[in-house]
């Protein structure tokens, strides 16, 4: 009788092991459990930590309540204004109600993948190639909006939504790079100009000083020959003064004025009269006072070309 007693025990304990084994889960911090009981699901959603459930009625499955990181596949689409890309993003989504997620959707994951694929197709076709390039925290939250809405109903929130990356084609990259070329290049005349004009009102300031002090001419000239003689060069590059030019040009012309005016007064000498008599028409010089005159009219037609303020030395 003993041991018929202590084979009952043995089995009843080994039965309500079996039954613990069976019965007892273990819900993780990160997770939620959810039980359906006979199909139903059960009022209460199983906290984390140590849970039993009714072995061969209850089913429980764990729901990660964790941010979960999904990459969307690149899409290929083609903006409002008419180019070509091929755009992919991240998405940042977690569940919110473990129950929701389980019970309203098949499967969660699939869902917000196939959406996030959608909306970036969408936002790809609504905005242009700028947008897509330079304002893409507005295309974000855009993004955001548009899979936030449907994913409520799913017990799952959509965290944030990220663009990575955006592929051009060949020809539109080197289009943007010549176009970019042009506006530097824009920009570097303009700063060139610019930085003329402002050489060239520099230069008339300088020019106005060195007129009324006509030494800081030559001085600059020497400093000038002496910053070209420092680079070790074979040839010597020297700055002739204009005003050494008009010096000698007034100098010639005034010779060749005494020279018409010497020529003129010999050949008036030439042609007077003996005190004797008449001298023949033949031996006169008929033009002698004209060219004296022609002397006279060259010089002084010489000599108001020249500067006024300027005088002859």
């Amino acid at each position: 009788m003993v041991e018929e007693l202590v084979a009952a025990g043995v089995g009843l304990a080994c039965a309500g092991a079996v039954y613990f084994m069976a019965a007892a889960r273990v819900v993780k911090q990160y997770e939620r459990g959810v039980v359906l009981r006979l199909g139903r699901l059960a009022s209460a959603v199983r906290e984390p930590g140590f849970t039993m459930i009714v072995p061969g009625i209850d089913r429980m499955r764990k729901v990660n309540m964790q941010i979960v990181t999904m990459p969307v596949p690149a899409q290929e689409g083609i903006t409002r204004d008419n180019v070509t890309v091929r755009v992919d993003a991240v998405v940042y989504f977690k569940v919110v109600d473990a129950a929701d997620a389980v019970i309203r959707v098949e499967d969660y994951r699939f869902a917000v993948s196939q959406m996030a694929q959608t909306s970036l197709r969408s936002i790809i076709g609504k905005s242009e190639l700028d947008d897509l390039l330079s304002n893409r925290e507005k295309l974000n939250q855009g993004l955001e909006l548009m899979m936030d809405s449907p994913a409520i109903g799913w017990g799952v929130t959509v965290d944030r939504v990220e663009i990575k990356d955006v592929s051009l084609p060949e020809t539109m990259k080197r289009s943007m790079a010549r176009q970019a070329e042009a506006t530097r290049d824009r920009r570097a005349r303009v700063i060139n100009a610019d930085a003329e004009l402002q050489a060239s009102r520099k230069l008339a300031e300088a020019a106005a000083a060195m007129s009324d002090q006509p030494a800081a001419l030559q001085l600059r000239l020497l400093q000038t020959v002496v910053a070209v003689a420092a680079e070790k060069n074979s040839t010597l590059v020297l700055p002739f003064p204009v005003e050494l030019l008009r010096f000698l040009e007034r100098s010639g012309l005034q010779a060749q004025a005494q020279t018409a005016q010497a020529e003129a007064a010999a050949e008036r000498e030439g042609g007077r009269q003996p005190a004797g008599g008449t001298a023949p028409k033949e031996s006169r010089p008929p033009a002698a006072d004209g060219v004296g005159a022609e002397a006279d009219r060259v010089l002084s037609a010489r000599l108001e070309e020249l500067p006024e303020a300027e005088e002859l030395p």
